[in-house]
């Protein structure tokens, strides 16, 4: 019988849209330890659609194409999403990402709600938070926790 969420996936798949694709899948590959699942051919040498595995989630991506309403980062501006990343080892992993050519947005941090994380913009204009669990914190101590937070929402 057909799965109505195949196997291997979260139903929710994030599908990004990328200037760049093929260089794009490179990237996920050193920064993220990406395995490529599969690419299709856009037209003009593109990439119409690919999927890589990031750690135990996959991730789609494709070329952008303006014409169809498909743009990218740099077409857009900037991205109002962020993807987050849990890793075993966020300095490890956070490192070999700026190695790779993220940029660096949040340096590594301990977080009041329990993660040590950092967040990278990649060459594509992707935003991606790195994390390690590190602590459960009830949602009582995290409010209080924030509420102790200086207000420029710095941890201290």
């Amino acid at each position: 019988m057909v799965q109505a969420v195949p196997s291997g996936y979260a139903g929710v798949t994030p599908y990004l849209i990328i200037r760049g694709a093929a260089r794009a899948l490179e990237f996920y590959k050193k920064a993220f330890g990406a395995t490529e699942l599969m690419r299709f051919p856009g037209p003009g040498g593109t990439i119409g659609h690919a999927e890589i595995k990031i750690g135990e989630g996959v991730v789609m991506l494709a070329d952008e194409s303006v014409d169809m309403g498909h743009k990218s980062p740099q077409t857009l501006g900037g991205t109002a999403v962020s993807l987050l990343f849990y890793v075993a080892d966020v300095d490890a992993q956070f490192a070999k990402a700026v190695a790779a050519g993220g940029a660096v947005k949040q340096a590594l941090k301990d977080q009041f709600y329990g993660d040590r994380s950092g967040t990278i913009t990649d060459p594509f204009g992707h935003v991606w938070t790195i994390a390690t669990h590190k602590e459960d914190v009830s949602p009582d101590e995290m409010q209080r926790r924030m509420a102790e937070m200086p207000s420029d929402g710095q941890a201290v």
